[in-house]
């Protein structure tokens, strides 16, 4: 088996939870089948981006694992994990826990906008801030992110998303949030303009409503749900740019 396919990214998301090994996306509804008293049920370990059943977050992890087809019954030698920026420690030591108790080996985390920024060839480590939306199923962040590392952020946890993307309050919310961080930000931070990711990217309503309110430039990246999961993979075969970005497993 190639080196390669011995590195993992893992996105946990609060609809869908993506990972890639090698080259290949593998991509599952993040809820699964439990029983609660006997009886069947739905259980959604992630809520707003964050663990919200450490138990069923390691079923998950582990069908995730598989999904990456690794048969050989070797650990992989690494893996990159997403997790929001507004996670906690307590919320970061639970996906932390739960991908390492199946991984078996090195897990390092990675909030996931600037993997997003990796993701869609943003250069993270140029001073000039980039401004990266990241739009989920349960959680909102926009972020600027210079000099590799963030420089500033701001999040919104959703209760719910409709199939054509946000609710009119969150919308309205999401906007408000992201021109109040680019107003915090030093003059000259609009030039490299506003990347969107995450899965709610293509909502046209919320796009018109951003060039509106922000006026600069805004580029919807290609694959957009697929930006994070992208950008971990990248970090795992690029060293200097994970140590760039000050990286390291814990």
């Amino acid at each position: 088996m190639s080196p390669m396919r011995r590195l993992v990214a893992l996105d946990l998301g609060t609809a869908r939870t993506r990972s890639l090994s090698g080259d290949a996306i593998a991509d599952r509804p993040s809820a699964i089948m439990g029983r609660a008293s006997g009886v069947a049920d739905v259980v959604r370990p992630i809520r707003h981006g964050m663990v919200a059943d450490p138990g069923a977050c390691v079923r998950l992890v582990r069908l995730v694992l598989q999904d990456t087809r690794l048969y050989d019954g070797r650990p992989p030698a690494r893996v990159l994990a997403g997790v929001p920026i507004a996670a906690s420690p307590s919320d970061r030591r639970a996906v932390h826990g739960a991908v390492s108790e199946i991984a078996g080996c090195e897990v390092t985390l990675v909030e996931e906008p600037l993997a997003a920024a990796v993701g869609v060839g943003l250069d993270v480590l140029d001073p000039r801030p980039c401004l990266v939306l990241d739009v989920g199923a349960g959680i909102v962040e926009a972020v600027a992110i210079g000099g590799g590392a963030v420089a500033d952020a701001v999040s919104l946890q959703l209760g719910a998303t409709t199939a054509a993307g946000l609710p009119p309050y969150a919308l309205e919310s999401v906007v408000d949030m992201t021109a109040g961080l680019l107003r915090r930000l030093p003059a000259g931070s609009r030039s490299r303009g506003l990347a969107v990711t995450g899965g709610g990217a293509h909502q046209e309503l919320l796009l018109s409503r951003l060039r509106t309110a922000l006026r600069l430039r805004i580029t919807v990246a290609p694959q957009p749900q697929h930006a994070t999961i992208r950008g971990l993979m990248r970090l795992c075969l690029q060293p200097a740019l994970a140590g760039g970005l000050g990286l390291r497993a814990r």
